[in-house]
């Protein structure tokens, strides 16, 4: 059979594709041709196995299922240009781009639009809450600590404030906010005296050594905010801040009219 087989090929005419084909698998009638046919060969039968699953999903309109030939073909049309394009688009895709490319697979009939704002917002939350509790924990502060003090600092001298002042502030209950009060007076970070206007009340005012205290962390936590904005220009910063400031506005307005 292997006889008959090969003198029915030889017997057959020679066809201008033959001659083609012929020549371009001879290196020395077109040695620039044989690297780059030997090139697309190894890289198709190299990935055949563990990219032809990716391939086929993405490819399918222009390679049949499975063909390390057309793999080869494919990847030998590419420059290096086109290559490196497309390496670049890949390193700008966060978590958040594979979230939303998920969810528009799995559930093409919602409008995930959303998603690319606000689970970006919901990420820095995160980053800046460990950016904050880190300040903090150099400067023996807790949260809610620093969040009290920095209230009496805004105010200015006398940096004092009412107890409903601070609550108002800081968008806690009475009773919290009374206890935060007795715990900071405790740690020597602020002090009560009587209200002279009101028998009943008291005011609450920084002491020398929660100043100190409140101001080193407050330095400390612009540095790393600063550190999680470093790769926005001033520009880009304030075009931001002026979009999130639109966002906000309807959500700042508490049920005390505070804002």
């Amino acid at each position: 059979m292997t006889q008959h087989h090969s003198e029915h090929g030889s017997g057959r005419p020679s066809s201008a594709k033959d001659e083609t084909v012929a020549a371009a698998g001879d290196p020395d009638k077109d040695p620039e041709r044989e690297p780059a046919r030997n090139h697309g060969e190894d890289l198709g039968q190299d990935s055949g196995r563990s990219s032809s699953r990716s391939l086929d999903r993405h490819s399918d309109q222009h390679l049949a299922p499975h063909s390390d030939k057309g793999v080869g073909r494919d990847l030998d049309q590419n420059s290096e240009k086109d290559l490196g394009k497309g390496l670049s688009q890949d390193l700008d895709k966060d978590e958040v781009d594979l979230l939303v490319a998920a969810w528009r697979q799995e559930r093409p009939d919602l409008d995930v639009e959303p998603l690319q704002v606000l689970s970006r917002v919901s990420r820095l939350a995160r980053h800046l809450d460990r950016a904050r509790r880190a300040s903090f924990a150099e400067h023996d502060l807790e949260t809610w600590e620093f969040d009290v003090l920095t209230a009496l600092r805004r105010a200015g001298e006398p940096y004092e404030m009412s107890p409903g002042a601070l609550l108002r502030a800081t968008l806690v209950t009475s009773g919290t906010m009374t206890n935060r009060i007795y715990r900071l007076a405790a740690a020597g970070l602020v002090k009560r005296r009587p209200d002279p206007e009101d028998r009943r009340g008291v005011l609450v005012s920084l002491t020398d050594a929660g100043r100190t205290r409140v101001d080193g962390a407050f330095a400390d936590l612009l540095r790393r905010e600063r550190d999680l904005l470093s790769s926005l220009g001033k520009r880009e910063q304030q075009a931001l801040a002026d979009l999130l400031r639109t966002l906000l506005i309807p959500f700042d307005t508490t049920d005390t009219g505070v804002r």
